[in-house]
């Protein structure tokens, strides 16, 4: 058993060093300029593009620049300026009661906590992972997004589908220093080679390490 890790863990070390060869730009995709700015970013990109949130957050922190101002702004105007990132009733939501929260709690300073966090509404280990580790330095895991759970599972770093149990298993095979670069890595590789409708497995620099696991016969090529 130990063997068989071993043996997984070197893999995914080679896979880490082929994608930082492969992406030396890798990072995250959001565009902020405070811890504030980041977590409200977050929130926006669940179930949306980084791409179009970088279009909706300009005039979003152009209104509201502290987190007083977010628990204080009406949320049919809030509501309004986030609209294009999908499901806006409920990131709304979650962004004024998070935004009350840290005010409250928090002193008007996002926390930086794992614990405390994922006390705030709308934020689980993956938004916390992000603010934490782009904000403040702080690793305490790795994001898992749809990237990183479709292209581990593919390369057969994990056989999990929760979120949770995913980061577990990388967390044991890489370092800790790259917890937060792995995430980005993944990111980077999934929008440019292991794109979901159909990966380009021919152009992949990692296809002689992955098992191309759950991918019909015809596309591992």
């Amino acid at each position: 058993m130990q063997e068989a890790f071993s043996a997984k863990r070197k893999r995914a070390l080679r896979i880490l060093s082929l994608l930082k060869r492969a992406y030396p730009d890798a990072r995250c995709s959001l565009h902020y300029r405070t811890p504030l700015q980041l977590l409200i970013a977050t929130i926006l990109s669940a179930q949306c593009t980084d791409e179009r949130v970088n279009r909706v957050t300009p005039a979003l922190f152009a209104q509201y620049k502290t987190a007083r101002d977010f628990a204080n702004a009406p949320l049919a105007k809030l509501q309004s300026l986030i609209r294009q990132t999908g499901f806006y009733r409920n990131k709304a939501k979650n962004i004024k009661r998070a935004a009350t929260l840290i005010v409250r709690r928090f002193g008007g300073q996002v926390p930086r906590t794992m614990r405390q966090m994922l006390e705030l509404p709308g934020v689980a280990r993956k938004t916390a992972n992000i603010v934490l580790g782009n904000a403040y330095g702080v690793v305490e895991g790795i994001p898992i997004d749809t990237h990183a759970i479709r292209i581990s599972r593919l390369l057969g770093l994990t056989e999990e589908r929760n979120p949770v149990k995913i980061e577990r298993d990388l967390m044991a095979l890489f370092p800790r220093r790259d917890w937060l670069a792995v995430s980005n890595l993944f990111v980077f590789h999934g929008r440019a080679i292991c794109v979901a409708r159909r990966p380009l497995c021919s152009k992949c620099p990692l296809s002689r390490l992955c098992p191309k696991r759950g991918l019909p016969a015809s596309w591992r090529r």
